[in-house]
Parts: C-alpha cells; sequence; structure tokens
C-alpha cells in the first residue's frame, strides 16, 4: 500500500491539469465527457440533493452570487457576482438589496426581473414543495421588489451566514414558467429546466445521461467548452473504466487502487482536493415497525456508545483508503476553518466497550460468543448500497470486529436509489451512508437536528437532542473569533450521544484527460467553474469537433 502513496505523490506533482481559462472564441469548442455512478434523479432545484444533481443544476441555473474558491462564506468579498451584479446593505444589515444584471436573460428569451427572485424565494419557503431550503432560508423574513431589477432580501436578525443565504443558497427560478404550476405537480413533476446559466439542458436519457451544451448568447460569456456529457453507470468498476478506455475524460470518485493504473495512463492526470464529504454508520433511532416507538437496539444510548467504542476505526480506513481518508472528529470534515482537527470521537475500546455490554445485560454464550438478553440476540442487519465500494469493502471488516465482541451483524447490499428510499422511510436497522457538505457547515441542521427528521431535512437517524441543537444553532450565529470552539462543544456532544460512527472522510480524488484545461477548483464544488474549462484545440480528440447545433 506505501508505494501507492508514491506513484499518488507523483501525480499530484506531474498530473494536475489545473491552468488559466482559455480567452475569445480561439479555444471555445469541445466536448467534455464525465462518468459518474449516478443518476441526478432531479433536475429541478429546490429538490437537488444528489451531487449529480448539484452539478448539472449549478450549470443550468445562476445564484445571485456564488462563494469564491476558497471558501469562505463569512466574508462577502470573497463571493463572485453572478445573476446579480451588485449589492448593498441597509444600516441596520437587517436589509440587503441585490441588483440583477440587465443582460441577464432565460434560455428561452425571457428577461430576469426581480420578480424571478422574490417567487424564487417563496417557492422555496412553501412548506407545501417540501425543498430542501427550509433551514438555510429561515432567518430571511421576505423578499420584496422595489424596481424591476431590484431584489430585497429582508432578515429576522444579524448572523454571519445573512449573505450566503440569501446569494449562495438558491438558484433563481423563471416565474414565468412556474408560477402556474400547482405546487403538488412540481412535487410530482418538474417541467424542463429554463434556467439563466452558461449551460442549457439538451437531453436527459434517465439512467443513462445527461447533456448540457453552450449557451451562445449568455449575458456572462458563452461557455468555452461546447457540451458536457454525464454518461451514467452504477456500477463502480464500469464507470471507472469508461475514463480508462477513453471513453471519459473525468471520474471524481477514484479509490486508492486505481492509482497504479492511473499512472500507466499517459493521457490521464490527477487532481486532489481537500475532503467534503464522511462515511459514516448511521444507527435507526426510531422502530422500523413503528416509527413512535425507540429502536429496540438502537434506542439505548449505551449500547451505541458501547458499539462505537468496539469499533477500530483507524485499521479500517488503513484497510479500505490507505492515506487518503481520515477518521473524522465527528459529522464534519476538516476543509472548514471552523473545525478543529483535534477533536475526536468516543475512542476504540474493546475491553470498556466489552464491560458496558455486559452491564447492559448482553452477555456472551455459546461457543461462537453471540451477546443475547433475554433470549434475544445482539443483531442487526446493516443496509448497503452498490453505488459505493469502500462502504461495500469497509462493511465486511466492519462486520469481522463486531463478531469479534459478540454482535451479528447482517449485511445487505442494495440498489443505490433502493438504499436511499428505505432510509428515508426509516426502514433499516442501521446503514452505511455518507453525506457531502456544502461550503458552510450549515447543512448540518437538516443532517443531524432535529429540525431535520421527516419531510424538512435527512435526519433518518431521528437523532434529536435539544442541547446539541441549541449548541449547533449558537455555532453557526457565532462570530468568526468564536465559531470553532462552539462547535467543538457541539460535536463533543453529539459524538457522546453516538447516533452514528463517523467511519472515514475521503480526500477527493480526480482523475482527468490532460488536454483538459481545469480553473482553480473549490473543495465543495469542483465543478463551479466548468463553464470556463477549456481544451486547446491542436488537442482536440473527435469527439471535441462534433458540431454545437448537432
Amino acid at each position: 500500500m506505501k508505494k501507492i502513496g508514491v506513484i499518488a505523490l507523483v501525480l499530484l506533482i506531474g498530473g494536475c491539469t489545473e491552468g488559466a481559462p482559455g480567452t475569445g472564441r480561439a479555444n471555445s469548442g469541445g466536448t467534455l465527457v464525465i462518468t459518474t455512478t449516478a443518476d441526478p434523479g432531479t433536475l429541478f432545484p429546490p429538490f437537488g440533493i444528489t451531487t449529480q444533481a448539484k452539478q448539472i443544476t449549478e450549470q443550468l441555473y445562476d445564484y445571485l452570487a456564488d462563494v469564491g474558491p476558497d471558501l469562505n462564506t463569512r466574508n462577502e468579498k470573497g463571493f463572485r457576482s453572478a445573476l446579480a451584479d451588485r449589492w448593498h446593505w441597509s444600516g441596520d444589515s437587517l436589509t440587503l438589496a441585490f441588483h440583477l444584471n440587465p443582460r441577464a436573460k432565460w434560455h428561452d428569451g425571457r428577461r430576469v426581473t426581480a420578480r424571478d427572485v422574490r417567487f424564487t424565494f417563496a417557492l422555496n419557503k412553501n412548506p407545501a414543495l417540501g425543498g430542501r431550503l427550509s433551514s438555510e432560508l429561515a432567518n430571511i423574513d421576505s423578499v420584496t421588489v422595489s424596481d424591476s431589477l431590484t431584489a430585497m432580501f429582508w432578515f429576522h436578525a444579524r448572523s454571519p451566514t445573512q449573505f450566503l443565504d440569501a446569494a449562495a443558497q438558491m438558484l433563481i427560478l423563471p416565474a414565468h414558467q412556474l408560477e402556474r404550476i400547482p405546487v403538488d405537480s412540481l412535487r410530482e413533476r418538474a417541467p424542463s429546466p429554463i434556467g439563466t446559466g452558461r449551460f442549457r439542458l439538451r437531453r436527459w436519457d434517465k439512467g443513462a445521461s445527461v447533456e448540457i451544451v453552450a449557451d451562445t448568447s449568455n449575458y456572462r460569456g458563452r461557455a468555452t467548452l461546447d457540451r458536457v456529457i454525464w454518461s451514467i453507470s452504477p456500477d463502480f468498476t464500469t464507470a471507472v473504466t469508461k475514463l480508462f478506455a477513453g471513453n471519459a475524460d473525468l471520474f471524481d470518485a477514484l479509490r486508492p487502487e486505481n492509482l497504479r493504473q492511473l499512472a500507466r495512463a499517459r493521457d490521464l492526470g490527477i487532481i486532489t482536493l481537500p475532503g467534503m464529504d464522511y462515511a459514516f454508520l448511521r444507527f435507526n433511532l426510531r422502530d422500523p415497525a413503528n416509527k413512535d416507538r425507540p429502536h429496540p437496539l438502537f434506542g439505548d444510548r449505551e449500547l451505541r456508545r458501547a458499539i462505537t467504542m468496539s469499533i477500530n476505526r483507524s485499521t479500517l480506513v488503513r484497510s479500505v483508503l490507505d492515506t487518503f481518508a481520515l477518521v473524522p472528529v465527528g459529522p464534519i470534515v476538516r476543509a472548514y476553518q471552523t473545525t478543529d482537527p483535534r477533536g475526536s470521537q468516543l475512542p476504540f475500546d474493546s475491553a470498556r466497550a466489552s464491560r458496558v455490554l455486559d452491564s447492559l445485560g448482553w452477555i456472551r454464550r455459546g461457543a461462537d460468543g453471540q451477546r443475547t438478553k433475554n433470549g434475544r440476540d445482539l443483531a442487526f442487519s446493516l443496509i448497503i448500497p452498490t453505488s459505493s465500494m469502500n462502504r461495500i469493502r469497509m462493511g465486511p471488516l466492519l462486520q469481522e470486529q463486531l463478531r469479534r465482541m459478540g454482535i451479528r451483524v447482517q449485511l445487505e447490499q442494495l440498489e443505490t436509489s433502493t438504499e436511499g428510499d428505505r432510509e428515508a422511510h426509516g426502514a433499516f436497522d442501521a446503514a452505511l451512508s455518507s453525506w457531502t457538505m456544502g461550503s458552510s457547515p450549515d447543512g448540518m441542521r437538516d443532517a443531524w437536528t432535529t429540525h431535520g427528521i421527516g419531510k424538512n431535512g435527512v435526519n433518518y437517524s431521528s437523532y434529536s437532542n435539544p442541547r446539541f441543537d441549541a449548541l449547533l444553532d449558537s455555532a453557526l450565529w457565532a462570530d468568526s473569533a468564536t465559531a470553532r470552539e462552539r462547535f467543538t462543544r457541539a460535536f463533543a456532544l453529539i459524538n457522546d450521544d453516538a447516533p452514528a460512527v463517523w467511519l472515514y472522510e475521503p480526500r477527493k480524488i480526480i482523475g482527468v484527460h490532460r488536454r483538459i484545461r481545469t480553473t482553480k477548483m473549490r473543495p465543495d464544488a469542483w465543478w463551479f467553474d466548468l463553464a470556463d474549462w477549456y481544451i486547446p484545440p491542436v488537442e482536440r480528440l473527435l469527439r471535441d469537433r462534433i458540431p454545437l447545433s448537432r
């Protein structure tokens, strides 16, 4: 495994394709094919929760302003203008006015107005829609229109994320397309995207591919590439084979074992980014058969803590990901300045875990040492999505570690959409899950607070501790000087409650064809400047020469 680290170092030094974006029409043209393991599921921004949905919708639609590559979400000077060309605050910092670029048009030719911004906010706040931004927009009381190009955001209170919440949480939607459609219909079937982004949708063959093409008359300038295609293969091996066979140009989920092959591929390079996601063993704290009752096992905090202390996370990470991942400090990633990398979860301590299990009445019996209590085995099922080879490989290792402690785990591999549906409906005991963080830690509200239980979020564990809710809110609203200390206190509490075992925080390993010239990538969204990537004309392949009109 040490050789993999050496290969990676060589690739990091020599394989990066980052460069200055092309200028003028001389560099316009070319096709980027991205191989991926999942369909976006939806291209309607209020419902987009998958990485693929974000990658695509953020090319088709615009934010008012977007987070810059340095990921500084607490200083508006680090943001880039997008649909808004300027903004200003009121004296009390409770009102923020965005002036829209007067040249901005929707892909159907209609002009963008402040009414579109007001409509987008109202739609995302509509409880009948059940969109994903209820937490992020909670501090915004209303959006009003002062003139056709000026939208006013009115805040409930001052907070460090005010500008982020107004400028870069909502992709702005066309009122003229959506306002007459009943909200229930939007939930069932959203219309084809009409955005303002530098790309427009050409076709979506669900489960197979998505193609977007340059909007040649875009107000922010034509995208340099002609087209970008997401080629979908639910099987990881098939997806990565497309990259190595030359049928795709980029894959953003390489694993350490792919690096030797990558080193032999003269046309491919590598880019690594700080990790923005983490994988974890999620416990369901509610009974799958009756959600009004605690789970018969995981409703017990002390049992969850004992299981956590039974798992050697460092060994699991080394076995599956070598040096390309770290054990998380909690439900967070280290890329944020507010994360203290010295934080820690409950320690691996099998002796202490054994004593706790004994004290809870789970006693080893029989030749196999299986723990039982009142005639019931200490056993549970663990669901794993087939799209994640890292989690598939980690499952048996986790199973073996717990077997040694007298805990039986039944592994159940499920197709990704089926696994996700089981989690969303609480129809599971435990799951090997992952969560991708956004440009700020505020997504934790939906993932781990009481607010995120049910249709409001993705807290599928049903973990609820009002004290954690309060500590997290305090951290999210804290100024830069105190935020890290407050986040650390919140993480210490949820780690002690152990609603999950945070297993690994992987680095992002991207394989990319060397002819592709990228821009500086943002850790949470390598695709955010995709419209400025380019391919030098002399290096183009046959697929790069397909006319845009085709």
